[in-house]
């Protein structure tokens, strides 16, 4: 007698059933095996689905993780199906690549879901359908029976015979509509329903998950249901800890207590504490204390810290790193500071002000110290302090860029000889070194797949005791917020230029007052003391055609005539936003080089021009200086002068060489590379050839110059000042618009598809739309659609991991019948973003993400003229192909959307029906003129150049009043203590 007996009745699954019999009567054998033969059983069960039914197309790939995400597949079956379908993949997985055993209970489970497929199977495609429930009592167990080896060899090679034939079918994709218009019909009047497990049970294996993810072993270092003596709320005193986790020698590291997934976890934190205190009891030894209900986590080290959200249970190597901590901890002190690594006193008062944070129980510290005043030296002398007090052990760095990243570990290790360190961006460093060095992008990679010898994850989320974040600014935290939410660790940030905007600021992030960091130095205090340098007046350079543009209409007849060679017969102008971006003219940038080379602040008794940094739009632009400057300058014999920017070989190599006072290049052109973050004290020059509308990148661009270099003009004669040369009026702007432009992070295309959807399932909603059932037809296969994008988001990913409470909000369809405003902002923005639509053909996408945004205007009544102007212009192109045959075929289509009578009347499904037609035709247009350059020679002419005066207010930009505030109270508190006196 088997669960699956009843697919017996139709000839139609013979080529699954046998299969998953075979795979049940292995409880028998061994729980592995079941484990295995079930995922087989799958693979065979969802193949004889894509060679029956006719909706379901081959991908390119056979492989089961493939079939069983492919949008087709998941589009047809129940919306919470395919996560069981995934628990089947990844255990078969387990049992055959890894030595862990598989449990009974993962086995049934195992078989559970796969009764559930087949069941499911049954309900759409036969002709008589029972609804059956799994039945657990019938299942053997291990032990009972056993199959020699040779047996299970059969086996397998049957069912290997059998996944050739339905490959080999499925190659073909000769299957016809029979199925498919049968599954339609039996999902019209019939009702299926999965048969759950108990929610005692499911959340238990959610957490063991977790658990062997992190490398516990259950049953060995990870014990459930322990028994607790001493409990003071019961009359036995006996209670019972869910989980328990222990040292090798047998002690507790931590005590975890479960609640349903229902339940707020917070109702678990005091009965986990009253586990600890009868464990430490007894043991000596007071255990760390998570709570959780299988989708929040918490972690209360309640010696040291109030409770706070984790991304999951520790590691044994960071419960054990924590435990031993608390005996070797010892008194965080400025005294310890080494003036070798910082000597100057407000180093120190920064070092002392970030020590007494931590010290009195923050996690965070943000200091706000004026580029070139020693960030990375303070860093330094904050992390060999925590270190020799055995506050830290494990410490990250990040910087936005390659080039920064080095340069900070190259500084640390000057600073730190004996502290081990790795640059992740290279490949030869150990990642198991104490300080580890990466951009944001490595790092988020590096979580999953870095392992130490023994195959187990090094950057578990307990593993770093402390992040340091240069720059850190909003935009960082917000692009990359998945690594802050994953790493339990205190954060140091550092930055010359906090936001004040209130609602989007760093210090929110830090947990700060707006404009009270931490501690703070600023540009004009540095400068008074003496610690950095002043800039001049900066030299304004204005030109007319980076000012105006070039007009046609105001060429000489011989620029008349170049004009018309290189641009369209219907361009008349071009832009002064597209000077020096896609339009690059010699006379204009022959008058920027030779106003650099007569103005620039020069050396070697003013016959050589000092180091200099060229701030380009982009790389077309850096190279194009280049080749001015040389054609101009040939006696440099093109040493000069460089482009750095990125993917350009041997950066490194040129950065380094520019760093050298006495190597070339002397002029650097960046992109980017170069405009934050890299020391070179002897830099005279700055060249603003671009547009800057952030106000801290500005200020972190102008920072490149204010560093001290001794005896750079000869002895005794030091750097006192640096030049600016703005081609881009940059002083006008930010005097104008004081804080600049938030530069804001672009939305991914899957990311404004899904919110458009969520929108016009919203809209829908009204009362105006429930009478037609084409609209609640429509809204019905969002919703799936949108359901369906929800739950192939995948769930091992470490960042996923994080937000799995809420996405499993909302991975039914029952979730949507109404859409509330908090509903709405959640799935904007906390799902949304993690929603990725798999499409080779990006220009059909970007298609689809216009229609999309225009169905969501017009069902809110909001104006939609710019896309609409879009889709007018790809249908005017799509004419200009009418020689293609799929064009023609859409004809009446297109040229209805090149009328703008036809966009007055226009309604929901109109648009729908453009996109659905037209979106695999926008891959036949030729590819837009965005990569296009024209290169030319129009006269153009100096309009004004002058020098500008920069008021007091503009150069002391860091308003810290309430951080003035703070430090003035604190001296009128001490003022008769002898210390201040002294």
């Amino acid at each position: 007698m088997s669960n699956f007996d009843y697919l017996k009745k139709d000839s139609d699954y013979d080529v699954f059933t046998e299969a998953c019999i075979e795979a049940e009567n292995l409880m028998d054998v061994s729980y592995s095996a079941v484990a295995t033969y079930s995922r087989r059983a799958l693979e065979l069960a969802v193949k004889w689905m894509f060679v029956n039914d006719r909706e379901l197309h081959t991908p390119l790939q056979y492989t089961l993780i493939t079939l069983i995400t492919d949008r087709n597949f998941t589009n047809i079956i129940p919306s919470d199906m395919p996560k069981k379908l995934s628990y089947i993949q990844k255990l078969g997985n387990k049992s055959v690549h890894s030595d862990k055993k598989i449990s009974r209970k993962e086995a049934i489970l195992s078989l559970r879901n796969l009764f559930n497929f087949t069941n499911w199977i049954d309900y759409a495609y036969s002709k008589n359908y029972t609804d059956i429930e799994f039945d657990e009592n019938i299942l053997g167990e291990v032990g009972s029976k056993s199959k020699i080896q040779s047996e299970l060899e059969k086996l397998k090679e049957e069912l290997e015979k059998k996944n050739k034939e339905l490959e080999i079918a499925m190659k073909a994709n000769n299957n016809e509509n029979g199925f498919s218009n049968k599954r339609r019909e039996n999902q019209k009047t019939r009702i299926y329903k999965i048969d759950e497990k108990s929610e005692a049970e499911t959340r238990k294996l959610y957490i063991n998950l977790m658990l062997e993810e992190e490398g516990w072993e259950i049953g060995k270092d990870c014990l459930e249901e322990v028994r607790v003596d001493g409990m003071p709320n019961n009359k036995t005193g006996v209670g019972y800890a869910d989980y328990v986790l222990y040292d090798d020698g047998g002690k507790p590291l931590a005590v975890i207590e479960a609640k349903k997934t229902s339940v707020d976890p917070e109702v678990g934190k005091i009965q986990a504490k009253l586990y600890a205190d009868c464990l430490e009891k007894k043991y000596g030894v007071r255990p760390l204390i998570f709570y959780t209900n299988a989708l929040e986590y918490y972690f209360w080290d309640d010696l040291n810290y109030p409770e706070r959200k984790v991304s999951g249970i520790y590691a044994k190597k960071d419960l054990e790193k924590l435990i031993k901590r608390r005996g070797l901890k010892t008194e965080l002190s400025n005294t310890l500071i080494r003036d070798e690594i910082t000597n100057r006193a407000y180093q120190k008062e920064a070092i002392t002000a970030v020590l007494d944070t931590f010290k009195q129980g923050n996690r965070k510290a943000l200091l706000v110290m004026a580029t070139g005043s020693g960030k990375t030296r303070t860093a330094a002398s904050i992390v060999d302090i925590l270190t020799k007090c055995n506050w830290a052990k494990n410490i990250l760095f990040l910087a936005d860029r390659t080039a920064l990243v080095r340069q900070a570990k190259e500084s640390f290790k000057d600073y730190l000889p004996s502290l081990s360190l790795c640059n992740l961006m290279g490949n030869k460093e150990e990642a198991t070194n104490r300080m580890v060095f990466s951009t944001y992008p490595t790092m988020m990679n590096a979580i999953d797949t870095k392992k130490d010898k023994e195959g187990k994850k090094i950057f578990s989320n307990g593993h770093f005791d402390l992040i340091i974040l240069d720059e850190s600014h909003r935009s960082i935290y917000k692009k990359y917020r998945a690594i802050f939410e994953y790493f339990d660790a205190p954060l140091l940030g550092l930055t010359a230029t906090p936001k004040d905007d209130i609602d989007k600021n760093t210090y929110k992030i830090f947990e700060l007052e707006d404009n009270n960091p931490t501690y703070a130095y600023d540009l004009e205090r540095a400068i008074q003391e003496g610690y950095l340098v002043p800039f001049d007046k900066p030299l304004e350079l204005d030109l007319k055609l980076i000012k105006n543009g070039v007009k046609y209409s105001e060429l000489s007849e011989e620029e008349k005539e170049e004009f018309e060679d290189t641009f369209d017969d219907d361009i008349e102008e071009i832009s002064s936003t597209e000077i020096n971006r896609s339009v690059f003219n010699n006379e204009t940038v022959d008058k920027v080089i030779d106003t650099l080379m007569e103005k620039g602040l020069k050396i070697e008794g003013g016959d050589k021009l000092g180091k200099t940094l060229i701030f380009a739009v982009n790389k077309k632009h850096a190279e194009f200086i280049v080749e001015r400057f040389n054609a101009r300058y040939p006696k440099y014999k093109g040493e000069f002068m460089s482009a750095i920017y990125h993917n350009i070989k041997d950066t490194e190599t040129l950065i380094d060489k520019f760093k050298d006072k006495d190597k070339l290049p002397q002029v650097a052109v960046s992109v980017d590379m170069l405009d934050t973050g890299i020391d070179v004290p002897e830099l005279l020059n700055l060249v603003f050839f671009k547009s800057v509308k952030s106000k801290a990148k500005f200020w972190q661009m102008i920072g490149r110059g204010t560093r001290t270099c001794k005896n750079l003009f000869g002895p005794g004669l030091d750097k006192e000042r640096f030049l600016i040369i703005d081609c881009y009026e940059n002083f006008e702007f930010f005097e104008v618009n004081t804080d600049g432009e938030e530069t804001k992070i672009g939305k991914s295309l899957s990311e404004k598809i899904f919110s458009n959807k969520i929108e016009i399932i919203k809209a829908l909603e009204h009362l105006d739309y429930q009478e037609n059932k084409e609209y609640q037809k429509y809204r019905k296969e969002l919703v799936e659609d949108v359901v369906n994008s929800i739950n192939e988001i995948p769930l091992d990913r470490f960042d996923i991991r994080l937000k799995r409470a809420i996405i499993e909000k909302y991975n039914e369809a029952k979730y949507f019948d109404t859409i509330d405003s908090i509903k709405k902002s959640e799935l904007k923005k906390e799902i949304a973003p993690l929603i990725t639509y798999e499409e080779n053909d990006e220009m059909a996408k970007r298609f689809d993400a216009t229609i999309y945004a225009i169905e969501s205007a017009y069902l809110e009544n909001k104006k939609f003229t710019k896309n609409q102007n879009i889709v007018m212009e790809t249908g005017e192109n799509l004419a200009k192909k009418g020689n293609i045959a799929q064009i023609q075929e859409q004809k009446r289509l297109i040229a209805n959307i090149r009328n703008k009578k036809y966009w007055q009347k226009a309604g929901l499904f109109d648009f729908e029906e453009i996109r659905e037609k037209l979106r695999g035709l926008i891959k036949l247009l030729d590819k837009s003129v965005i990569g296009v350059y024209y290169y030319t020679d129009f006269d153009d002419e100096i309009v004004e150049l002058s020098q500008r005066d920069v008021s007091k207010e503009f150069v002391a930009y860091n308003n810290l009043e309430n951080y003035q505030k703070r430090v003035n109270s604190y001296l009128e508190e001490i003022k008769d203590k002898d210390v201040i006196q002294k």
